[in-house]
């Protein structure tokens, strides 16, 4: 199949009940703005990649204290001044590992870097006596396969054969069940006080994967595009701003439990999506779609994000997310994640290695895509 869960894990390199929930909050409480005017210490475990300083800025622009504990290899020094550094290992098998972390109190750690369920566990273990709250960045790949229409955070969670094992596997099978045993990690070390985000896909400025990223590059290029499925097939995708700032407000909430973080609040078409990717590129496509049926049967066609609305993927694009919005999860116009993900990606060029990498399809692939459907659709000679 061409777009299947485990592809996307793959190209993107990178629990028998679910997690009792607390009741949510009403939506008159996530309006306010608590926390803001009381400064809080939040440690992020990670915070140099992707998610880690988009959480800093909110954090840093609602007056709080951070601190990041890192290897010290990814952008070293971007925070330089703004934050207090500290280096080492998640794993504490390798010198110097969580040393660093042996003392110093905090309000919250928020931990987007934790992959292993043991690695997890040691520093939810270490960190439990000297913090309040535990936030850890889990994954909408948690649940077990195939996702349920319109499933909600009580839908059965991935489990392992072998719960020790700390490889991906080939084909990425293993992540979902690692990120449910990371779960029950933190739960354990900390109970009553982890909060679980679940998100799906993270888009938006500064995305190493090329994922979302490859949407409105392609449009910007103009031509004829191939779009994947139909317009109306549903898509998730949270900004990784918007994603960043709620992070910040859980920890200000104070508020557990377990939260799928899709996006966007209503639900968003892969026509709404394109079409708002056509609208920030300055050369305007024109879009072929090209049925799921037609796709999956292609050898080597893989397009980032989309998966065919049939089959076992039929429901991967249409978690519900209201226990996030009730807790202060808002969203920003899907144009302007496609305008500012446009914007940023022209700047990157020769600034930074890897961050230009786009995944879908070359312009090679595409070609012959068009040529073959189109050829399909060709009326025979009488």
């Amino acid at each position: 199949m061409g777009q299947s869960r485990r592809t996307f894990l793959q190209s993107s390199a990178a629990a028998a009940a679910a997690l009792a929930l607390n009741p949510a909050l009403s939506a008159s409480e996530a309006a306010q703005p608590k926390g803001k005017g009381k400064s809080l210490r939040i440690l992020i475990l990670g915070g140099t990649g992707f998610l880690g300083p988009a959480t800093v800025d909110a954090a840093l622009a609602r007056g709080h204290e951070v601190t990041i504990f890192h290897r010290g290899k990814t952008r070293p020094g971007m925070f330089k001044g703004k934050v207090t550094e500290v280096n080492g290992d998640r794993d504490p098998k390798k010198d110097p590992g969580l040393k660093a972390l042996e003392s110093g109190t905090w309000d919250a750690v928020i931990d987007n870097s934790g992959y292993y369920p043991r690695i997890v566990k040691a520093s939810a273990e270490l960190l439990a006596s000297r913090t309040g709250q535990y936030v850890y960045i889990s994954s909408i790949s948690c649940y077990k396969e195939p996702s349920p229409m319109n499933g909600d955070e009580t839908s059965p969670l991935a489990t392992l054969a072998d719960p020790t094992v700390e490889t991906m596997g080939k084909q990425f099978e293993n992540y979902g069940g690692l990120k449910a045993l990371c779960e029950q990690a933190v739960e354990a070390a900390m109970p009553g006080r982890a909060t679980i985000v679940r998100p799906g896909y993270i888009v938006g400025p500064d995305d190493p994967t090329g994922r979302y990223t490859f949407w409105p590059v392609r449009a910007d290029k103009g031509g004829e595009m191939a779009i994947p499925g139909a317009p109306s097939d549903p898509i998730q995708i949270i900004d990784v701003r918007d994603l960043g700032e709620w992070l910040v407000r859980l920890c200000e909430l104070k508020a557990f439990g377990a939260y799928n973080a899709c996006g966007p609040a209503k639900k968003l078409s892969m026509g709404e999506l394109v079409a708002s990717c056509v609208k920030a590129a300055a050369k305007k496509p024109t879009l072929t779609w090209i049925p799921a049926a037609f796709i999956v049967k292609q050898e080597g066609v893989e397009f980032p994000i989309w998966a065919p609305f049939e089959g076992d993927t039929k429901g991967f694009h249409t978690w519900k997310n209201d226990r996030a919005i009730k807790t202060g999860l808002r969203f920003r116009p899907v144009e302007q994640t496609a305008k500012d993900t446009l914007a940023w990606f022209k700047t990157q060029e020769g600034v930074e290695k890897g961050r230009t990498r786009l995944a879908g399809p070359t312009a090679e692939v595409e070609a012959k895509l068009l040529e073959a459907w189109k050829a399909s659709q060709a009326k025979p000679k009488a």
